[in-house]
């Protein structure tokens, strides 16, 4: 087996004695076997949009076979590992350790994996039953760095969803969705720039910031208005209104915003 892949297989089994000491192998799937979680994804998908490899997780082996440990190898070199009692039902800690391994080496591992898992159609298979052992050619990793550019746009949308908002309290606690959203320059790398209103915001109440709150953009969309989701990749200076139940235009400054809510 890889290098790496046994490292992790260690550090997986030294958090799980330490966090889970009653949790016996004849409770886990296949003795606690750890299994390469590739099929929602890809293995490029994650290395290059998420900053890591796709999850690797152990299995409680009941009914609801949910997860008792799960992994993050990320690209850093790290890897956090987060662990679940009660069978799964209860998340009970999150863990970061180092992992012995140089920035090449992790990008060999990528390419072996997506090569012998993915490329083999060997989808959330143990890890013991790959064939990992093997080495990775200089070509295999250019061919694999060669594809980064194609995931560029879906990097910056992961990254602008995790990225702050300002967001008036008429849409949070009045049930209201988006009326007006705006893109200004950001003030930081955490601020995507975007600020959202409702359109019912009486004159004045804006320029209290305790009407006012920050959240993650991929919240807003997500909870509080799915209708602003195709409109996000917008460029700094987009000034849209709601026109219908569900679309929005420029603001022009001649027509009436759409009011509506959730």
């Amino acid at each position: 087996m890889n290098r790496i892949l046994k490292e992790l297989r260690a550090i997986v089994d030294r958090q799980r004695n330490q966090w889970l000491p009653a949790v016996t192998d004849k409770e886990l799937e296949k003795g606690g076997a750890l299994f390469y979680m590739n099929g929602q994804n890809g293995t490029e998908f994650d290395w290059y949009v998420n900053d890591r490899l796709p999850s690797f997780m152990v299995f409680y082996n009941d009914k609801d076979n949910l997860g008792a440990v799960k992994l993050h190898l990320n690209r850093s070199g790290t890897a956090d590992v987060f662990l679940y009692s009660e069978q799964g039902k209860q998340f009970l800690k999150q863990v970061t350790v180092p992992v012995e391994a140089a920035e090449q080496e992790l990008m060999e591992l990528a390419v072996l994996l997506r090569r012998e898992a993915d490329g083999k159609r060997l989808w959330d298979a143990d890890i013991e039953t790959m064939n990992t052992d093997v080495d990775v050619s200089s070509d295999a990793v250019a061919e694999f760095q060669s594809r980064q550019e194609s995931y560029t746009a879906m990097r910056n949308r992961r990254m602008l969803l995790s990225q702050n908002a300002c967001v008036s309290k008429k849409i949070l606690e009045e049930g209201w969705k988006v009326g007006y959203m705006e893109r200004n320059e950001p003030y930081n790398d955490q601020d995507s720039g975007w600020f959202f209103a409702s359109g019912t915001e009486e004159e004045g109440y804006l320029d209290d910031y305790h009407n006012i709150q920050l959240l993650p953009v991929g919240l807003v969309w997500q909870r509080l208005d799915p209708d602003i989701f195709i409109y996000l990749d917008r460029p700094v200076g987009t000034r849209l209104i709601r026109v219908s139940s569900d679309q929005f235009e420029v603001d022009r400054l001649d027509r009436e915003i759409y009011t509506v809510k959730r």
